[in-house]
Order: structure tokens, then C-alpha cells, then sequence
């Protein structure tokens, strides 16, 4: 059964909500909003804004209640229609569970070249259980602005396949600075962040998997598995 309102009843490149005119270009101002929004948003995380002094809960506000704000105040719609909802719960306990065990051997072989022990070592500076919590508490913004605001708004008007590949992009650059070989892969690893959002309707299942990642490196990296 489809939910009223979701952004596959709406035709690809169809404007989603009032446009401006700027020397007879025409802007949809929604979309123009979101691209501005969430742009400037990882500029301020980047320069170090911090307004609780922890990175982990800076981001959450930043990239989740930040982003919750938007929704609300620009699209003047439920969060549940960019994706926070539970969603197609069976399909994504399966993707969740397929995509964990076919990562884990990959995983284990990367975590432990030596420029990936180096970074991840270098981060435990509190308890593995505080840092592993506190990386759930970050990548649940993370998950929801790029698999969930940026996802589902761009596809009103781009159509899923596009807006699948461009939340990536984003999400590949914030990776800068992290070892090589995780940099690279995350523009494959964001689309498919992206694609399961959008078949499970929900970004809770790429939340989980991208948790699972990062806990499964740290704790290769560190030596304890």
C-alpha cells in the first residue's frame, strides 16, 4: 500500500512549490532552498562550529534537527514523507542483514592496512562503548540529511535515479581527510545508502548499516575483533 503524498506520485522534473524569476531564469524556490541549505550546513561542522562542544551531538543538531527544522519550515510537511519512518521494515531488515555480512569480510581486510589502524586508532580517545554510541548519535544525522532531506526532496524534482547519485556527492566529499581507500569508496557507498532509503521508503536501514560499518572497522582497526 502507497502512503498519500509520497514523491513517486509526482512526475520528474515536475516544480515542487513556488518558483522565483532572477534574469529570466526561472528557480523552484524549495529546491533551491534545500541545495543552499544543505551546502552550508557541512561548511559550518567543517569550520568547527560547536554549540554543545561535542562533535558527535553537534552533528545531530546540525544534520538531524537542523534538517527536521527545514522540512517544517519550508516544506511544511511530516518528516515521515523524507524518509523518517520505519517504513518497508521487512525489506530493510533484509537489506540491513545482507548487506552487514557481505561487508564484514571486506571490512576486516581493510581495517587493518596500516593508514586505516593509523586514523581509527588515533580516534579512540574515550571507551569503545561511549565511542560507538556517540558514532550512532553522529551518523543518525548524517543518514537523515543525505538519505533523507536531500534524497527524497531532490527526487520531486529530478526523479529517484538522479537523486540517488547527487546526495552521494555531498556525503563522498564530507570523507575528506579519512583514509584513501574509505574516501574512494563512498560515492558507491553513498548510492546505495540512497537507493535502499528509497526502496524501504525510510533512512533508518542505511543508518544501521553505516553504524555497523564504522563499529566493524573500528574494532578491527583497534584489535579487538
Amino acid at each position: 500500500m502507497r502512503d498519500e503524498g509520497w514523491v513517486e506520485q509526482r512526475p520528474a522534473g515536475a516544480a515542487t512549490g513556488r518558483t522565483i524569476t532572477l534574469f529570466g531564469v526561472a528557480f523552484d524556490l524549495r529546491l533551491t532552498l534545500l541545495i543552499v541549505f544543505s551546502t552550508v550546513v557541512p561548511m559550518l561542522d567543517f569550520y568547527g562550529h560547536s554549540p554543545t562542544g561535542v562533535k558527535a551531538w553537534d552533528r545531530f543538531l546540525f544534520y538531524f534537527v537542523g534538517s527536521a527544522l527545514f522540512i517544517w519550515l519550508v516544506y511544511r510537511e511530516p518528516l515521515a514523507n523524507f524518509g523518517f519512518r520505519l517504513g518497508d521494515w521487512r525489506r530493510g531488515l533484509r537489506l540491513t542483514a545482507v548487506a552487514c555480512v557481505l561487508m564484514a569480510p571486506v571490512l576486516w581486510l581493510a581495517a587493518r592496512s596500516p593508514a586505516m589502524q593509523a586514523f581509527y586508532q588515533a580516534k579512540v580517545t574515550t571507551g569503545l562503548t561511549q565511542l560507538t554510541f556517540l558514532n550512532g548519535v553522529e551518523l543518525f544525522g548524517w543518514e537523515f540529511i543525505w538519505r533523507g532531506l536531500v534524497l527524497f526532496g531532490l527526487a520531486r524534482a529530478l526523479g529517484p535515479g538522479p537523486a540517488i547519485m547527487l546526495q552521494a556527492v555531498p556525503f563522498a566529499f564530507m570523507h575528506l581527510g579519512k583514509p584513501e581507500i574509505e574516501t574512494l569508496s563512498t560515492i558507491f557507498g553513498g548510492a546505495a545508502f540512497g537507493l535502499i532509503a528509497w526502496r524501504t521508503r525510510s533512512f533508518v536501514y542505511p543508518w544501521l548499516i553505516h553504524w555497523f560499518i564504522v563499529t566493524f572497522t573500528l574494532l578491527v582497526a583497534v584489535g579487538v575483533i
